[in-house]
């Protein structure tokens, strides 16, 4: 497909009809609240789950430390205060008095220590959230309490993040727990936070109810039900037929649509989600044209130059954005992002050594990635082939499931090339760039490395100035800009279906708190 085209293209991927019920059926009572997400939750053990849709039900049967707010602020919860050490190599969280289980346990520093420790240890072979990425991220050490209200974490040393990523771990029950093997943890929960689970009924729903045993705020729902429903035009229907109340990932094409009713509206926000293409560097695919192309950091930079980033988003998203310069919400402002520009990268190119053959391929890819657990993702994978294609690179998508593409990515097996989104922060730009801390990381899908990097990562656990971390960041983000281990691409904008009879205001950040919503 000549270049030209490709607007053409993206225009057409972009119109989507929404057939629409002629009737309104029957809303969830009032004490009932019904969010629909895509997919369903991974598992029931809080130290298994890495996608957000996961965690957004969790948050509701588990607790944490300290939370964050909208705006970006860390405050307390299960812990009223922390303080540092003067090594900055132990943080002490100093917890409430009162807080309690669904089961009656009592939930002091004990369950704080035991909850880190447990999710920490090798022999559980945890790989999820809290383990794969908040552990390494701040090179968490162990915990122990000291009495019943001080819960004392040890690092190997000092970062900013640690209690925003304090807000992450969802904190259970010891006893509880201990009386749970892995293979339960699996499929049943004891709650410390305000609901607790009635049933799963794997790929159809979530059903939770209000736990009383929790105390530090009251839910207007009794009930709250997260419905799996993959189809973005089935979330629709079911959302103006008033048979759901909150809906994720509404594709922006139908919002006029749903407005259309009064049953129901569509409310966008700018979401803090990085979107991007992924260059495995793992060793998978050495060995092949396009394994080895894509080393050449050249091969990378041209490879960003060949996607028209802001027609994608006003095509296939519904919006206008501005591309990313690196992996950062809060970044660096003085880097310019990569423009469009086709002809420069085919230069590039020839000169990196990579020349059109006679069929005018330089060298061909796979794009492996989810469809339907993003935006539009599936047509977005097929605009970013189509623009690598227009250059000489032959590229293809390969579609598949969040299930199947999940622990792909997480076990740095995606690729080639791959896509996915990684959810983001407002509050930290270090948290964002969590995603890197080694090579090995679960987080760093593609075992991306690079000496300038890590030599400033590692020297962040020395710094507790905030100028001086953000002087090191903005280098950072500069090397990550240079070396171009991914296509960069947008910051997902979010668009959420919101029922009529409810008040509930969505966050940037991809965090659905059902408790924040009230039944007009």
């Amino acid at each position: 497909m000549k270049r030209r085209s490709m607007k053409h293209m993206l225009h057409a991927g972009a119109v989507m009809a929404l057939a629409l019920p002629a009737g309104v059926l029957a809303q969830p009572s009032p004490d009932t609240l019904v969010i629909a997400q895509s997919v369903d939750i991974e598992s029931m053990e809080p130290n298994m789950l890495n996608q957000a849709v996961s965690i957004n039900v969790h948050s509701h049967m588990f607790g944490t430390l300290l939370s964050v707010t909208p705006e970006g602020e860390v405050v307390p919860h299960f812990a009223e205060s922390y303080a540092w050490n003067d090594a900055g190599t132990e943080i002490s969280f100093t917890i409430r008095e009162g807080l309690t289980c669904e089961d009656g346990e009592v939930l002091d520093a004990e369950d704080v220590a035991y909850t880190l420790n447990r999710a920490a240890d090798p022999d559980n072979k945890f790989i999820g959230h809290t383990p794969g990425f908040v552990f390494n991220s701040i090179g968490f050490v162990s915990a122990r309490a000291e009495g019943p209200r001080t819960a004392v974490m040890t690092l190997k040393g000092y970062s900013s993040t640690v209690p925003g990523m304090a807000a992450k771990i969802f904190i259970h029950c010891k006893d509880s727990y201990e009386a749970l093997s892995n293979e339960e943890a699996v499929l049943k929960t004891v709650a410390s936070g305000p609901y607790k689970l009635v049933e799963w009924v794997k790929d159809d729903r979530v059903v939770l109810t209000r736990n009383p045993n929790y105390t530090l705020s009251e839910p207007a729902f009794d009930t709250v039900i997260w419905r799996v429903i993959p189809e973005a035009s089935t979330r629709g229907v079911e959302l103006v037929a008033g048979n759901v109340d909150i809906a994720v990932n509404i594709p922006p094409d139908q919002s006029a649509a749903i407005n259309a009713y009064d049953t129901a509206q569509v409310v966008s926000v700018a979401g803090t989600r990085r979107m991007f293409v992924g260059f495995n560097f793992s060793g998978a695919f050495d060995g092949t044209p396009g394994g080895d192309a894509i080393k050449d950091v050249k091969v990378r930079q041209a490879l960003n130059m060949a996607v028209d980033v802001p027609t994608i988003c006003v095509q296939l998203l519904g919006t206008e954005c501005t591309r990313a310069n690196g992996p950062a919400n809060v970044g660096n402002p003085d880097i310019e992002a990569y423009p469009y520009d086709p002809d420069a990268a085919e230069k590039i190119l020839d000169e990196a050594g990579w020349p059109r053959g006679a069929d005018g391929t330089r060298f061909s890819l796979v794009m492996q990635g989810p469809n339907g657990r993003y935006l539009n993702d599936g047509q977005v994978q097929q605009a970013v082939a189509q623009y690598l294609s227009d250059i000489g690179v032959a590229t293809t998508n390969d579609l598949m499931t969040m299930a199947l593409f999940s622990p792909m990515a997480r076990e740095h097996t995606a690729g080639p090339v791959f896509f996915i989104g990684q959810g983001g922060a407002t509050w930290s730009s270090v948290y964002d760039m969590s995603l890197f801390p080694t090579r090995e990381a679960p987080v760093n899908n593609g075992m991306w490395f690079n000496e300038g990097w890590q030599s400033r990562w590692d020297s962040l656990k020395t710094i507790r100035d905030p100028a001086e971390e953000k002087r090191v960041v903005n280098e950072m983000l500069e090397i990550f800009h240079e070396d171009a281990p991914w296509i960069f691409l947008y910051f997902q904008p979010d668009f959420y279906g919101v029922s009529s009879r409810i008040n509930w205001q969505p966050r940037r950040d991809e965090a659905i708190e059902a408790w924040t919503a009230t039944l007009k």
